[in-house]
């Protein structure tokens, strides 16, 4: 060491932190999950991790010194994959909450929507959303524009499902959309079909842009709107980072606008669509996405909290589970050939569409994409879609570029056995949403029998993945469910459903293992960080890293497991800025 370094160390040491914390419990995810007592930021940055005397020996006159009197410090949450103007704009809609409706329950709740909203004329669409398509009562009821028809009113209705690969139309939405029974299913797509060849105005995947792109796009200010209803979301939920894993120009307008104004409470990344069903090439997809990396990327990562568009997402298929069957599946989905009194499930004509990319194609976007140093994240959902994905990926690893991209595998619901090793082994990180291994409408009615017994047990391979030495990161995918980080970390745990979920929810899902909580707290802040390639600046409280931090009501390791849900986020700071504080912070 130099003297000049040396005397720098010195100075570092000698000068008093801006903020200390004191007699907690801080869990810092370094690499050995170490505990300490205290912790110093100063500068944005964290300055010390140990004990109150190390933390004392770095108060000065103008230190702000908060004591936690034992409460939980730890990591800001790393939200690995959601969809945050979405999740914002939903805030501001028409909504069905993501609740289990019948039939009569599901048209009272969008006539009364009708009924508020007097003033719009015969010709502006009504958009319905977090439509829990999956739960809808009793299991197996299904919709048609015949269920929106009845409603009073001449406007046309469109109603999407939280899982986002879902639109029910109404008759005049169908008329609207240009669907007739001569329309083509378009690539990557389904138009729902009665017995008769008429549409039922049930529009699967890329079949829902019929409809989607006559709706008029959000204004400026609702933009705006959205993008601020997310970020005051986060904050509460104690997110301090963020992949939007399906962006587009509007939404980094918005989160752009709010950067100039001091109003980013979050780091925020962005992956832009890569989609080649209209026309374009994997170089002109990825060319595409430079050029908006180029308008709206702020650069390397700074204490205040900025923009990064360093991702690409792609489609690999749709959902696993009923009514869609668009996940793309290795065996075919069963279909029962007996009676509902007594079934008998046989493996039926389908087994999901052709994944949305080819082999060749997929392989030349890779390629393309880690030419441009771009990592892809990849929406997989059936084990076909994740089998042809790792075998791209093996490809790719192969050639010069392809050894340094961080590939990310959204959702991976099902997963052949022999495929959890690949994992690991191509250094591929498979992002969860943790939420879903829960008894619930999507996971029970809408896939368990339709899946069969033995593939229905590998459902929600989390723990099964983690075992098999992949890196498991978490995303939240809001808005398919509602924003709530710490029930999903909850199931996460214990793969169980919230205590009020119902007789025919209780319990867990399957028999696999849950995850250790050490395990599921990593994957939402340094495995989530790794795939942001922000791991040597956040996901971990250590010395040098960025004060990115939350401070929690309960401790998360000594409460009991479903008691994780019950967690309150007490104040959340981003680069030592507090951006959150509720009123249990004293």
């Amino acid at each position: 060491m130099t003297m000049a370094s040396a005397h720098g160390a010195a100075l570092s040491a000698e000068t008093p932190a801006d903020t200390v914390y004191r007699n907690g419990y801080v869990y810092t995810v370094d690499a050995n999950d170490s505990v300490r007592q205290a912790l110093a930021v100063r500068a944005g940055r964290i300055v010390y991790v140990g004990d109150n005397a190390g933390a004392r020996a770095r108060t000065g006159k103008a230190t702000k010194v908060i004591d936690l009197k034992g409460r939980m410090l730890m990591p800001g949450l790393i939200d690995g994959h959601m969809h945050p103007q979405s999740g914002g704009s939903r805030l501001l809609n028409c909504s069905l909450n993501y609740e289990a409706l019948t039939v009569p329950q599901f048209q009272s709740r969008i006539q009364a929507c009708l009924d508020k909203d007097k003033k719009s004329s015969p010709d502006r669409w009504l958009v319905v959303v977090n439509w829990f398509q999956q739960g809808m009562l009793p299991d197996g009821v299904q919709t048609s524009a015949a269920t929106l028809d009845a409603l009073k009113t001449d406007r046309p209705v469109i109603v999407r499902s939280s899982f986002g690969h879902s639109v029910q139309l109404n008759s005049k939405g169908i008329k609207l959309a240009g669907i007739t029974r001569d329309t083509k299913d378009p690539a990557g797509g389904k138009i729902t079909r009665d017995a008769g060849g008429d549409a039922t105005g049930l529009l699967e995947d890329a079949a829902q842009d019929m409809a989607m792109n006559l709706l008029p796009p959000l204004t400026v200010a609702e933009n705006l709107a959205a993008s601020s209803a997310a970020l005051a979301a986060m904050r509460k939920q104690g997110i301090t980072s963020f992949l939007d894993a399906y962006t587009d120009p509007e939404t980094m307008t918005a989160f752009t606008d709010l950067h100039k104004q001091g109003k980013l409470t979050a780091r925020a990344h962005f992956a832009v669509l890569i989609d080649l069903d209209k026309g374009a090439t994997p170089q002109s997809a990825v060319a595409e996405l430079l050029k908006q990396q180029k308008q709206f990327d702020q650069g390397p990562t700074t204490v205040a909290p900025s923009m990064q568009v360093r991702h690409a997402k792609l489609f690999m298929d749709g959902v696993i589970s009923a009514p869609a069957f668009t996940g793309a599946m290795l065996e075919p989905y069963l279909v029962n050939k007996g009676t509902a009194e007594k079934p008998d499930w046989q493996p039926g004509p389908s087994a999901g569409p052709a994944s949305y990319f080819t082999q060749d194609a997929l392989k030349t976007t890779l390629t393309e994409l880690a030419n441009a140093r771009i990592d892809p994240h990849i929406h997989v959902d059936g084990d076909r879609a994740v089998r042809e994905t790792l075998d791209a990926i093996e490809y790719l690893r192969s050639t010069p570029a392809g050894k340094d991209v961080r590939p990310a595998l959204a959702h991976d619901e099902i997963v052949a056995p022999a495929d959890y090793p690949r994992f690991a082994r191509l250094d591929v990180t498979p992002v969860l949403s943790f939420q879903w291994a829960k008894p619930a409408p999507d996971t029970v009615g809408a896939l368990r029998d339709y899946m069969g017994p033995a593939r229905y047990a590998t459902v929600e391979p989390q723990a099964v993945l983690l075992n098999a030495g992949a890196r498991i990161a978490y995303g939240s995918d809001w808005p398919v469910d509602p924003l709530d980080e710490w029930f999903a970390l909850k199931v996460g745990v214990t793969r169980t459903a919230a205590p009020d979920a119902g007789k025919e929810y209780a319990g867990r899902l399957g028999a696999q293992p849950g995850m250790p909580r050490a395990a599921v707290l990593r994957a939402i802040t340094m495995n989530a960080a790794y795939t942001l390639r922000q791991e040597a600046l956040t996901g971990s409280l250590e010395v040098g890293k960025l004060a990115d931090m939350i401070v929690l009501d309960r401790n998360f390791f000594t409460i009991p497991e479903e008691d994780i849900a019950n967690i309150k986020v007490l104040q959340t700071v981003v680069g030592g800025k507090i951006v959150y504080q509720a009123g249990g912070m004293r």
